[in-house]
């Protein structure tokens, strides 16, 4: 009855999804595109904008030409970079009180999916400043537009640049939910591949595995449509085509600007479809251990499939992301692609020195996490195989090292 119930839930949501109006941000990519961004914040007449983004981003000179141009046009720039890996409700709510004190008048999120999400977060205080993150959770609980709205993604996974999410951790409990609505949907976005060049080996490897987990979970849920399909194909062929050169030679300029329009089309088919069981386990442990989340993915994710596969379920559209990358015989079975896709999932995280279990996951903390990640899954998420409390246990045992 439970299970029905979850079911109705996810069509309706299905049907309410297809029918809303989607806002789709203005995309300016290539090499150099950062520097269109001064010119647009000033076309929109805006005299002081906050820029969310993290230390490491603020001392490494990325910011620098872009808040030269801005000094030069008479624009305010005023910096929040104390953004933490998974950011924090306290993290936004200082980025919005800094915003309100400088009588700011937009948002430029500069970084990773922990500076956008912790921007996103505080243009919603912004806009809302009465009601509380927590009252926010879910799905459509802002219903109002929020300031002029840049990101300039600096990493190429989370896909935030074009999504209506945003995920935070409460401080006080550990749990890492997500806020959902339109109003979210960054205005718009630019997908330089000039600032991902020399990101950190681990980082590209991670991020490039949160694109793959979003095309996969977006594409073999049930709340795909032929339009989410197609980006979530594109961008899984495009990690699998890229990452590996991408982590390889970090000056491969191609390479990482095909990973950023990946993670973009990953982006575009999860924030529609959404994600499944691999993120609710994800989240949860980023929440409580601090991992970061495309680690969390990429780790979680083969085991999730596998599981589905024992079960029968996602073996055909397994197979076809099988085909897609290419790594299938003519005569090979839709179970044999499904596995060999899975294999191919594992070989990937291999080479890239992703582990195949996380460390540290504590016996008496599991409890929580399973309510948790049960908590987020459920009803939302329109997965093959809706988890019970006991499938969930299963996968951490799986994961724990």
């Amino acid at each position: 009855m439970t299970e029905l119930y979850y079911r109705a839930y996810q069509f309706v949501v299905k049907r309410i999804m297809t029918r809303l109006p989607w806002r789709e941000p203005l995309v300016v990519k290539g090499k150099g595109s950062l520097m269109e961004l001064s010119r647009m914040i000033a076309a929109a007449h805006l005299k002081s904008v906050l820029v969310v983004t993290d230390e490491g981003i603020s001392k490494s000179g990325l910011l620098d030409e872009f808040l030269h141009q801005l000094e030069t046009m008479g624009i305010r720039a005023h910096i929040y970079d104390d953004v933490h890996s998974n950011p924090t409700i306290k993290d936004a709510e200082s980025a919005a009180s800094l915003y309100k004190d400088m009588n700011c008048q937009g948002v430029v999120a500069f970084g990773g999916g922990s500076p956008i999400d912790c921007a996103k977060v505080a243009a919603v205080r912004v806009t809302k400043p009465n009601q509380s993150i927590s009252k926010m959770r879910g799905i459509f609980k802002v219903r109002k537009n929020m300031p002029p709205f840049f990101v300039v993604p600096t990493t190429a996974g989370t896909g935030s640049e074009t999504t209506l999410a945003a995920v935070i951790t409460n401080d006080g409990t550990d749990e890492k939910y997500a806020l959902m609505d339109l109003s979210l949907i960054p205005h718009v976005a630019i997908l330089d591949p000039l600032l991902t060049i020399g990101l950190p080996e681990k980082v590209t490897a991670m991020t490039g595995m949160d694109a793959l987990t979003h095309a996969v979970e977006a594409y073999i849920g049930y709340g795909g449509t032929a339009e989410t399909d197609k980006n979530a194909k594109e961008a899984a062929q495009l990690v699998f085509n890229n990452l590996y050169h991408s982590f390889n030679d970090g000056g491969d300029i191609e390479a990482r600007s095909n990973m950023q329009e990946a993670a973009y089309k990953a982006g575009f088919a999860f924030t529609r479809a959404f994600v499944g069981n691999v993120h609710a386990i994800a989240h949860t442990l980023g929440g409580f251990y601090n991992v970061p989340h495309g680690l969390a993915n990429a780790v979680i994710m083969p085991y999730v499939l596998e599981y589905y596969s024992k079960l029968g379920v996602a073996t055909y559209q397994l197979a076809e992301l099988a085909d897609i990358v290419n790594i299938t015989q003519s005569d090979d079975g839709d179970k044999e692609k499904a596995r060999k896709f899975i294999i191919a999932i594992r070989e990937l995280n291999a080479s890239m020195g992703i582990p195949e279990k996380i460390s540290g996951i504590k016996d008496a903390d599991i409890p929580h996490m399973i309510d948790n990640a049960h908590r987020e899954a459920n009803p939302l998420y329109p997965v093959p195989v809706i988890f019970g409390r006991a499938d969930f246990e299963k996968i951490y045992r799986m994961i724990k090292e």
